[in-house]
């Protein structure tokens, strides 16, 4: 199969999105599909032996905003591929879908941002009805819409979108793993974080506005407890700042086998965003048994069993993310029940099995495109 992938997202920026489309480049090279991945951003012209042509884009609210052009249509008409996957479709998603559907090439595209509820954070509430509006306008003409939880995809149907179903998001189960906890690389780094032993609660993720990160304050004063920020990002001096003098340890971005560690070196996981239309670091932390505490909004409540893997927290109640991180704090006892269910939680969520579901889509709007066609012919 020959599958182009327009991405608004890509290397060197790290996300949900970059990292799904990793992720399914890799699915391809193991089943020998070919590919041509298409984004504003690239570290190299191939990945993962893909090429990849970059667009115009300018930075727009710290992400790099792609521009359509004739370079994207020219791509596209040399590739000529079976399927156009959209990931977080906006402008050179919205031209792909509009080439897919003038040339009879099915389109997927797939829901992952949410725009609306980042428009309303940076002080652009009054212009959510003109974003809804667009979204409707970009996802209507995909073939398949694809949407991280239910709630996303009820979203979709609101605006008056069809053909929806719900895909979610893989997870490395060998990477994030229980197993490295008992490795000398994480002991080591507990000691440095840690010296006396201490719990160590830890939240991984962008460091930006919508992440909501600074709420972590919220736990200081928890006894006996250090805390970890693991990522970078805008805020970061900002939250560096606050949270100076409380025991705070911040890592800096991690990557691969790294990143699993630091996973491993934590006893409680934290995240505090509220506009997650998924939340993979929630699954990050499941994989490697961290009991998770996590607003129970958006993706985190399709992720936490509550009570079961972690607890979901009201975002707007006073105080409840440290009641429930020192019920966990206090229980030693529920403290391993939930890391051992937190494991089980995405023992069947592999990328492999996540990705073999997202070619099947695949092949349904392969199969519906053929039958569409064949009906045009008759008639």
């Amino acid at each position: 199969m020959r599958v182009a992938i327009v991405t608004e997202s890509f290397l060197p920026s790290v996300n949900g999105v970059t990292n799904s489309v990793l992720r399914i480049l890799d699915t391809f090279k193991q089943r020998g599909f070919e590919a041509l991945v298409i984004a504003p951003t690239r570290t190299s012209d191939k990945h993962n032996g893909y090429p990849v042509h970059q667009t115009v884009s300018v930075p727009f609210l710290q992400f790099p905003v792609a521009f359509p052009g004739p370079s994207i249509q020219r791509e596209l008409d040399e590739f000529s591929p079976d399927v156009v996957h959209v990931a977080a479709p906006f402008m050179i998603g919205a031209q792909a879908i509009a080439w897919g559907h003038k040339n009879n090439v099915p389109v997927v595209a797939v829901y992952q941002t949410d725009l609306s509820g980042y428009i309303e954070r940076y002080g652009l509430s009054f212009a959510r009805p003109v974003v809804d509006r667009m979204m409707s306008s970009i996802h209507e003409k995909a073939d398949i819409n694809l949407a991280p939880t239910p709630e996303a995809a009820e979203y979709l149907k609101d605006i008056g979108v069809e053909n929806v179903y719900v895909w979610g998001r893989g997870v490395d189960l060998d990477l994030f793993n229980p197993n490295h906890k008992n490795s000398e690389e994480v002991k080591a780094l507990r000691k440095q974080i840690a010296a006396n032993g201490e719990t160590i609660i830890g939240v991984v993720g962008r460091l930006a506005a919508e992440k909501q990160v600074h709420r972590m304050s919220e736990l200081f004063g928890l006894k006996n407890t250090r805390f970890v920020v693991v990522g970078d990002g805008p805020e970061r001096s900002r939250l560096e700042s606050q949270f100076r003098g409380n025991g705070v340890y911040f890592a800096g971005r991690k990557t691969a086998l790294d990143l699993a560690h630091h996973y491993a070196a934590l006893d409680i996981f934290v995240h505090f965003g509220t506009e997650e239309t998924f939340g993979q670091t929630i699954q990050e932390a499941q994989a490697t048994g961290l009991p998770v505490v996590a607003p129970n909004v958006g993706g985190p409540k399709y992720l936490i069993e509550h009570g079961i893997t972690g607890f979901l927290a009201n975002p707007e109640g006073q105080g409840g993310y440290q009641r429930l991180v020192r019920s966990v704090l206090e229980d030693e006892v529920l403290r391993r029940k939930m890391a051992a269910k937190a494991r089980e939680a995405v023992a069947s969520k592999s990328w492999e099995a996540n990705n073999a579901r997202l070619i099947g889509f695949y092949e349904q709007a392969v199969r519906e495109m053929a039958t569409k066609e064949a009906r045009i012919e008759l008639a």
